[in-house]
């Protein structure tokens, strides 16, 4: 079989913020099926819903998989279950307020604050109908369940199910760049360096315990978790067990108004986001520096610098005159290694105390011997064994 090449998005110059969406409750207010599908069916929602669910718990069946045989079933004889069918449901799907202008605000956002944000769903509803909706062209990636189609474009068939437990393998695709739901490389290894999208910089807004593993892995690491309710409803029965289970960081109404509590919370996370990335590059700076500097060095040679280090943190005479011992093992060093030595002997007390020993100062007078111009600690140094031979 051909191995298919698969296109990924690459890592960014500038840190990148994840945020994910569930759909259903925290985008909008009710389950899409229940916005004009259930209903063009000659159902009422409440039963439509018992039915699926009582069709999953008889036949040991995922609840998922159950509406989506529902939605078939019911629609033969009384409407075309095509893609273009299923978009126009989505269109008429009603959503909380502020989130139609929400996601460029929060991009344009991020963008002044040196962060590209992107926005993802990842939602156990139906990816035809969210790609209806009139918000559908502002994601990165929608993952949801989908239908396969026939030649006439009637939906047959399940093609992708999401429920609850498989939602975290999209956070995984998210973090590495590697979108497509085919595509393997997703468990490919990545050094923290090579992460497109680290679950610190990733945001999971949800609105109940089907979103809870997302938030779970989110906060899990360092990530921003964020439970919606209804405003209208003002019901935080779901989101107080979430924090109660320590499943969510934050909560605020489903209101996505520029200025609500939920925007002011989102751009802190961004600005929050831009100040730390700064520091984390750093830390990767410094980290591919020793690395490059481990490469090009023996293992003597990190020997030797294990050594100096030892000896400088020597805080005792037992472990001096140990260390001593190793270093004069050793008789290539460097002007830099030569220097920090003499400065140990003049400023650990440990040192300093025992330079008239035979040993220590055989070593040190050796030292001595290697270098042609003297530093200020070297002077001391040969001050201090010149004026132990006067002695005696």
């Amino acid at each position: 079989m051909e191995n298919k090449h698969y296109d990924r998005k690459e890592k960014e110059d500038k840190p990148v913020l994840a945020i994910c969406y569930d759909f259903d409750k925290t985008l909008s207010p009710d389950d899409m099926q229940a916005q004009g599908y259930i209903q063009s069916v000659g159902c009422e929602v409440d039963e439509f819903w018992k039915e699926s669910n009582a069709l999953a718990e008889n036949n040991d069946m995922d609840q998922n998989l159950a509406w989506m045989f529902s939605m078939i079933n019911k629609a033969h004889g009384q409407v075309d279950l095509t893609r273009d069918n299923l978009n126009d449901y989505g269109s008429k799907v009603e959503l909380f307020p502020g989130v139609e202008d929400w996601f460029s605000r929060i991009r344009e956002y991020g963008l002044e604050h040196g962060v590209k944000v992107e926005h993802y769903i990842i939602s156990s509803g139906l990816k035809e109908m969210i790609e209806g909706t009139k918000v559908a062209g502002e994601f990165e990636k929608i993952y949801a369940c989908s239908f396969y189609y026939d030649e006439n474009n009637v939906a047959v068939w399940p093609a992708q199910v999401i429920n609850f437990t498989n939602k975290t393998q999209y956070l995984f695709r998210i973090e590495k760049g590697v979108l497509d739901v085919n595509d393997q490389g997703v468990n490919e290894y990545f050094s923290p360096e090579e992460i497109r999208v680290p679950f610190r910089n990733m945001v999971y807004i949800g609105d109940s315990d089907t979103d809870v593993p997302c938030m779970k892995l989110v906060n899990k690491y360092g990530g921003h978790s964020i439970g919606v309710f209804n405003a209208d409803t003002k019901d935080k029965s779901k989101v107080y067990q979430m924090m109660r289970e320590d499943r969510i960081k934050y909560f605020t109404p489903a209101d996505y108004t520029d200025g609500s509590e939920l925007d002011v919370l989102v751009k802190a996370i961004i600005e929050k986001t831009a100040k730390a990335e700064v520091l984390e590059e750093k830390y990767y700076k410094c980290r591919k520096e020793y690395i490059k500097a481990d490469q090009l060095s023996d293992e003597n040679e990190r020997e030797r610098t294990r050594m100096i280090n030892a000896l400088d943190n020597s805080r005792s005479f037992a472990k001096t005159y140990e260390t001593i011992e190793k270093l004069s093992e050793y008789t290539a060093w460097t002007p830099e290694q030569i220097e920090r030595l003499f400065s140990i002997a003049i400023n650990n007390g440990q040192v300093r105390y025992i330079l008239a020993d035979a040993d220590v100062k055989m070593f040190y007078g050796n030292l001595l011997n290697k270098v042609k111009v003297l530093s200020e600690d070297a002077k001391k140094v040969k001050e201090f064994l010149n004026k132990d031979q006067k002695t005696d």
